[in-house]
């Protein structure tokens, strides 16, 4: 079932040729009998049912599991039962890297795993993951996709591994096109991402309309990503369609906002949703959560940000919160939040005041 970051989750039907493609992505990743997997995410989940479960079983890699994500558990395990690859996405080596600074464990055991990184917000979180765990690569994936469509490799340099997200993995074929036109965008120039390939699902379970709404007649997979082709042929994910804002009529990545407020040292976690607005469309309307033992109000978040960002750029309101709706996947769940957006600043526009 896909993550529901966007929406209801959907069920992503298909056959055994993920078994195949797998084969092909353990020798990508030179996984053996020897190696062992720490698997933290859940299994009905794309991810750690490819990079887990199928590879352990075409390798015969042990895989080492949890019933949940627990950081601090995490390194223990990986130090105790000597892990060799390490997946997860950035908000897990976040939590990872914040465990270890907390109490160090030995985790030189580590030699490759995927972080799925490639976003301005996540490169900061991957370099030190990196830094860490050795030499992580990066990878595009969706519940669709049956398998990750790019994944970077094992002598892929750091600067592809943490700003880019792989290259095609092999039986796929990756489109960049205008979306307004279906042509093939230039090298570099953003548009959507188009996948194609024989691992990719049969359809959406029970539902024709979203099937054929998603695969096209030539069977390319609109995503609804936005991603451009880099010159060295590594694709480079930006952002979903539906998160992106349109303020004024400026485009707006809400991931570039992101990762300035994360910048900023009182903030762990930011996410930034659209909100109507009858004279700019839309603005930015921003969730915050605090470092433990750190406090922000809206005034210093928004003061952060003047003369340092386009002031189109600048979250309309700013809120802080001790926590964010995420997925079983660890992924924010911004349909969610903008419904908390909309809540919230129905309460600002009524009352005159944010709430606390």
């Amino acid at each position: 079932y896909t993550s529901g970051t966007t929406g209801f989750p959907k069920g992503a039907m298909h056959d055994h040729a993920m078994v195949r493609n797998v084969t092909d992505r353990a020798f990508r990743l030179a996984i053996t009998e020897h190696d062992a997997i720490m698997m933290y995410l859940p299994l009905f989940h794309l991810f750690a049912f490819s990079e887990g479960m199928l590879i352990s079983m075409v390798s015969g890699a042990r895989q080492i599991l949890t019933e949940s994500f627990d950081p601090d558990e995490s390194l223990a395990l990986i130090a105790g039962e000597r892990a060799t690859v390490l997946h997860g996405f950035d908000t897990h080596y976040k939590e990872l890297l914040e465990a270890h600074a907390r109490k160090p464990v030995d985790v030189s055991s580590v030699r490759t795993g995927i972080c799925a990184a490639g976003m301005s917000s996540s490169a900061p979180i991957a370099r030190r993951a990196r830094a860490l765990f050795g030499p992580l690569l990066s990878g595009y994936g969706m519940s669709e996709f049956g398998v990750g469509a790019a994944i970077g490799s094992l002598d892929s340099t750091e600067e592809q591994s943490c700003e880019a997200s792989g290259q095609p993995a092999p039986g796929y074929e990756i489109r960049v096109i205008d979306p307004e036109t279906g042509r093939d965008q230039p090298t570099g120039t953003p548009g959507e991402i188009l996948v194609r390939g024989y691992t990719l699902m049969r359809g959406y379970y029970d539902k024709p309309e979203a099937t054929a709404a998603a695969i096209d007649a030539e069977g390319f997979m609109h995503t609804g990503d936005m991603g451009l082709l880099r010159a060295d042929g590594h694709l480079r994910f930006v952002g979903r369609y539906k998160d992106m804002l349109k303020i004024g009529g400026e485009n707006v990545d809400p991931m570039e906002v992101e990762a300035y407020l994360m910048g900023h040292p009182a903030i762990d976690l930011a996410a930034v949703v659209s909100y109507p607005d009858p004279r700019l469309s839309e603005v930015g309307v921003a969730f915050v959560r605090c470092r433990a033992g750190q406090t922000i109000d809206e005034a210093e978040v928004l003061a952060h940000c003047r003369g340092r960002i386009a002031s189109f750029k600048i979250p309309r309101h700013v809120f802080v919160v001790e926590d964010f709706p995420m997925t079983s996947s660890g992924k924010i769940q911004k349909v969610k939040l903008r419904e908390e957006a909309l809540s919230r600043m129905r309460a600002v526009e009524t009352a005159g005041r944010v709430e606390p």
